[in-house]
């Protein structure tokens, strides 16, 4: 049996979770979320608690038990509390600007990067900090919308120079050794 996938969802008070068939829809204080979960899997909603029940121990059925707790688990918790990621940018002459709802970004190429705010997506821009603090209520889109501004500039390992995760660390390299005396 997976041990995550037996694990029981309990649904927290103001979120109305419906089950029909294989399709769930979270309704809570930050948001909406609605996904079709895998046929085989049988979502059973009783007293304010979910649980998943695979209906035989095939591989296929194994493997989707515990991602289909894992996903309804986490759309709970995004209309719940939301789900954010932070995005640092260093590096001389590298900034951000929040116009309207999308990004700008000056990261050392000839053009500003406009990148615009996904559906369900907000950015906080602190422009002192050079920091970018994204929002929302679905973790896949978040984290998607994370990697894909972090792709403009990935960090380098020489100067430490480039868009990265507040919790990412760089290992740094030696430079070219200087010419020989």
């Amino acid at each position: 049996m997976s041990r995550i996938g037996k694990q029981p969802i309990s649904v927290p008070s103001g979120v109305d979770l419906k089950v029909n068939g294989s399709s769930v829809a979270v309704k809570g204080p930050k948001g909406q979320l609605q996904r079709n979960m895998h046929p085989n899997m049988k979502i059973e909603l009783q007293d304010g608690v979910v649980t998943v029940v695979r209906p035989t121990d095939g591989r296929l059925d194994r493997s989707l038990h515990g991602l289909t707790r894992t996903l309804i688990s986490n759309m709970v918790v995004g209309v719940t509390d939301g789900y954010s990621k932070q995005l640092n940018i260093v590096g001389v002459g590298y900034k951000v600007d929040l116009k309207g709802k999308d990004l700008v970004l000056n990261l050392g190429h000839s053009h500003p990067i406009n990148y615009p705010a996904p559906e369900g997506i907000e950015f906080d821009v602190d422009p002192k900090k050079n920091t970018i603090v994204i929002k929302g209520v679905n973790k896949e889109r978040v984290g998607q919308t994370a990697a894909e501004i972090r792709s403009f500039r990935p960090p380098e390992p020489y100067k430490g120079k480039g868009v990265m995760y507040s919790t990412e660390r760089i290992r740094r390299k030696a430079g070219k050794a200087a010419g020989k005396g």
